[in-house]
């Protein structure tokens, strides 16, 4: 892995959803390459009330309570909100029995924290990390259009190829929940890097994984094994495999370490119009168009690595005297 100059500065934009929680944890586990600035919450898996709470819950489940959290957008930007408690239950974590959270939600909107922090920190310094709709990032970018020439990377979750929809038989959840906010990201010029059902559908959690996270015997541990036993139900009920998939954490994973991941450079064009396909990602993976590429596309993984860099990280937390 080459070597990191500092820890990169990224927002987590978030609709958490269990590998949503994941994800953050193995963001605040791994300050060495992450600096998490702030967590701007989404409408997406559950009502934004859900999961701007969850995303606290989960903060302070990493004993970090200096992370501020933020409330972002309610509803897409024209649509009606899909939502998805029949995967993540009636909170948007069900599983572990986690306290209410004690940190106080920040009182700015999370656009406007995207916005300020863009163009307060230096140009091409902060990259935005989305694991839910893209519903916040795009309105962010319609409200002040110069954070896009700021934005280091996108990195994010979502869309689908070869595995196709998880929501609709064409289109993953997080994309068509908004796919006009998805537009206009993938149309922003950004550098974009996507973690589709594509490459997140081979990050499995095995029983023999997931007996590794509660063996931490850790707060922690023992949270994120009872997370995953719960959402994996569903997709052992829908997909038949070995375990349940932990998709937003691909994200952070690749800040930590992009060597476990490969995929290659696309045209990634978002359906708005077709009542059949909407939401879809139509990835030029063969490269039959002649369309400019505008993502870096992950189609594989290697899941060892990547389970043992996130049971390692998970070791860390709670990490002990973090608190404001």
């Amino acid at each position: 892995m080459e070597m990191m100059l500092g820890a990169q500065k990224i927002i987590i934009d978030t609709d958490p959803g269990q590998d949503d929680a994941v994800a953050i944890l193995l963001a605040l586990a791994s300050p060495d390459e992450i600096e998490v600035l702030g967590i701007t919450a989404v409408a997406g898996n559950v009502p934004l009330s859900l999961t701007e709470k969850n995303a606290r819950i989960v903060c302070e489940l990493a004993g970090r309570s200096d992370i501020g959290v933020y409330a972002g957008c309610a509803h897409p930007l024209k649509r009606k909100l899909v939502t998805a408690e029949h995967v993540h239950g009636k909170t948007g974590l069900d599983g572990p029995k986690l306290p209410d959270p004690k940190i106080k939600l920040q009182e700015k909107h999370g656009v406007d924290f995207i916005i300020d922090t863009l163009m307060q920190e230096p140009a091409n310094s902060v990259s935005l990390c989305p694991l839910g709709p893209l519903t916040n990032i795009a309105t962010a970018m319609l409200k002040e259009p110069r954070i896009t020439s700021r934005i280091k990377q996108i990195v994010l979750m979502g869309g689908a190829y070869f595995e196709v929809g998880n929501i609709t038989p064409a289109a993953e959840f997080n994309i068509f929940v908004d796919p006009d906010a998805a537009k206009i990201v993938f149309a922003s010029g950004i550098e974009i890097v996507v973690m589709p059902l594509d490459v997140t559908h081979k990050a499995l959690v095995t029983t023999q994984r997931n007996e590794a996270f509660r063996q931490l015997k850790t707060s922690v541990g023992v949270a994120v094994a009872e997370m995953t036993d719960f959402f994996e139900r569903f997709d052992k009920e829908k997909y038949g495999s070995a375990g349940a998939p932990l998709h937003d954490p691909c994200v952070t994973a690749y800040l930590i370490d992009p060597t476990i991941f490969s995929g290659r450079k696309i045209n990634v064009e978002i359906e708005t119009e077709s009542e059949l396909t909407l939401g879809m990602t139509v990835a030029d993976w063969w490269r039959v168009t002649d369309r400019e590429p505008n993502a870096f596309f992950v189609g594989d993984l290697d899941a060892d690595k990547f389970f043992r860099l996130l049971t390692n990280r998970l070791r860390r937390l709670p990490l002990k005297g973090c608190s404001r």
